[in-house]
């Protein structure tokens, strides 16, 4: 078979798995719409009988238009505007390798090739239009392009390419000599995938003379192009979907309601005349004479243009505002005018804002964000609505989705440059983690309302401190503390201490229950095993000596 365009990080993969005895008659999960074919030849050309290619590249460009639409362009901006926050000081993405068991060493390198690599995606500058890019077409291409003479040195360009010219092959050879029973099958058969790469577009017109030419183009190894699908696919036709796609219908209707709205409105809104003329006896030819030379009498008006001094014959009229002329034979009322009235439920639009509805709905967008009344109100956690938290947690899979770009290009980069192995990454790709940027200000009143709330439960809890609550318990369960933070508070207390900024400040007294026994006059008070202590115990009796 013919090398592939690019380069590879392992060219004896399938090879190992066949030695290790890793065989399934089970086709490769199939989750990104890849195209599988029977391999053969060493030409990039294949017959797209069943027109899967032309639907993707139609359903990608209506995409396109759908989000230009007032209504979805608005909706698309709400969500990648929660998902991509925009600072100035901070990125909107950092790596978390909290949880990866490497040496520091390693998650420097790690942590630096990051840094890396949003720089050759200038992410930092371009994230909101690549997510939003993403969002919109269902799928994400890039090119990562490397000195072939110097693989050592990593990626040196990353590049963006078309979903439209550019499509996912997975070839599969049979074996030789299949079993006659096609149950008793053991290997599905050798797996070649790769990307085949068409700058006119991967769907072309079809040709009486040569036929279908779907695909062709130039094969790029796997491992050349990082590829981010939404996640959505569509099982029968096997496309990957995007998040639009729900709204295809929605927004269909509401286009098509708006438009007959405007044409009712227009063609319904003024008062017609009516003219009945009275034609008599005349015969039918000279009636139709009499009839249009009527109209013409009251229809062209000359017209003085005060500005330029010119008397013109002013013909322009809407096809909404013309008049009804109407012959009317002798033994009628003779010749009338009368008026058309308008409509009277003009106003009404409860149908669009039906359809509205129907597409923020479509969109995962709670109706608080897109109704009339979407004014910001700062309240407290029992104030959030259940379609708020839903909307998060969209968000959220949205950005785990979207991080794969930083996976593939992360994997391709380390294994270059030596950092670490092949075999390794699938271990360790399980516990690198991705940080997006929050809402400083909203982030910020949602962590005061908490550590207030915290407080205020530590003042609760005060009184049974070394009774029923530890000062561990109260720190690690209530304050939330781990064990990090608390070796770092109690050295800066020490220190802070030693050096005379911090003083040894009593703990302030608690106020006195009314209705608890008061302390004895004379002598310290004599303190009681647990096993005795029962609260809420002569409550009456104590009240009343409290008060004596």
């Amino acid at each position: 078979m013919a090398e592939l365009f690019g380069f590879s990080l392992d060219k004896n993969s399938e090879k190992k798995k066949k030695q290790q005895g890793q065989l399934s008659p089970v086709a490769p999960n199939n989750d990104d719409g890849t195209v599988t074919i029977s391999a053969g030849g060493y030409y990039g050309q294949y017959v797209d009988i069943e027109g899967i290619s032309k639907n993707e590249f139609e359903m990608i460009r209506k995409y396109r238009e759908v989000s230009l639409h007032p209504e979805v362009d608005g909706a698309i901006d709400e969500v990648v505007n929660e998902a991509i926050v925009s600072d100035l000081d901070d990125s909107p993405v950092e790596i978390e390798l909290s949880n990866l068991e490497v040496g520091e060493n390693i998650k420097k390198r790690i942590r630096e090739e990051f840094k890396e690599i949003k720089r050759l995606l200038q992410f930092d500058k371009k994230a909101y239009q690549m997510f939003r890019r993403w969002y919109i077409d269902g799928r994400l291409y890039y090119h990562k392009i490397i000195d072939v003479n110097k693989p050592g040195e990593g990626i040196k360009e990353i590049r963006y390419i078309d979903p439209l010219k550019i499509k996912k092959m997975r070839e599969v050879k049979k074996p030789d000599r299949p079993p006659t029973n096609q149950l008793a099958q053991v290997d599905f058969g050798e797996i070649k995938e790769y990307y085949l790469f068409n700058p006119k577009g991967i769907f072309t017109s079809t040709s009486t003379v040569q036929g279908p030419r779907d695909y062709m183009g130039i094969k790029i190894s796997i491992d050349a192009i990082t590829f981010v699908p939404s996640g959505l696919m569509d099982l029968n036709l096997n496309i990957p979907l995007s998040y639009l796609h729900k709204a295809l219908k929605a927004i269909n209707q509401l286009r098509m309601i708006e438009d007959s709205l405007v044409i009712y409105r227009l063609s319904r809104a003024p008062e017609r005349r009516i003219f009945y003329i009275d034609v008599g006896n005349l015969p039918k030819v000279k009636a139709e004479q009499y009839l249009r030379e009527v109209m013409s009498r009251y229809r062209n008006k000359l017209v003085y243009d005060a500005s330029t001094g010119e008397i013109r014959d002013d013909k322009k009229f809407m096809s909404m505002l013309e008049d009804f002329w109407l012959p009317r034979r002798e033994g009628g009322r003779g010749t009338e005018i009368t008026t058309l009235p308008g409509a009277q439920n003009l106003g009404e639009l409860k149908d669009v804002e039906y359809f509205k509805k129907k597409l923020y709905g479509s969109l995962n967008l709670p109706p608080s964000r897109v109704g009339e009344d979407n004014s910001f109100t700062i309240g407290k956690s029992d104030n959030i609505l259940r379609d708020e938290i839903k909307f998060v947690k969209f968000v959220g899979r949205l950005r785990k989705q979207f991080a794969y770009l930083f996976n593939d290009i992360l994997k391709t980069q380390l294994v270059l440059k030596n950092v670490i192995a092949l075999d390794d990454w699938e271990t360790m790709e399980e516990h690198i983690q991705y940080d997006f940027l929050f809402d400083n200000h909203f982030s910020e009143l949602k962590d005061i309302e908490m550590m207030n709330e915290r407080l205020n439960l530590v003042n609760q809890v005060q009184p049974f401190m070394g009774v029923y609550f530890s000062n561990e318990y109260v720190k690690r369960e209530i304050l939330k503390q781990t064990d990090q933070i608390i070796v770092d508070m109690n050295n800066q207390i020490k220190s802070e201490k030693k050096s005379g900024e911090l003083m040894d400040i009593p703990i302030a007294p608690v106020e006195p229950d009314p209705m608890a026994t008061p302390p004895p006059k004379n002598g310290p008070k004599e303190t009681k095993p647990k096993d005795s202590l029962k609260p809420q115990s002569s409550n009456k009796v104590a009240s009343k000596d409290f008060m004596k």
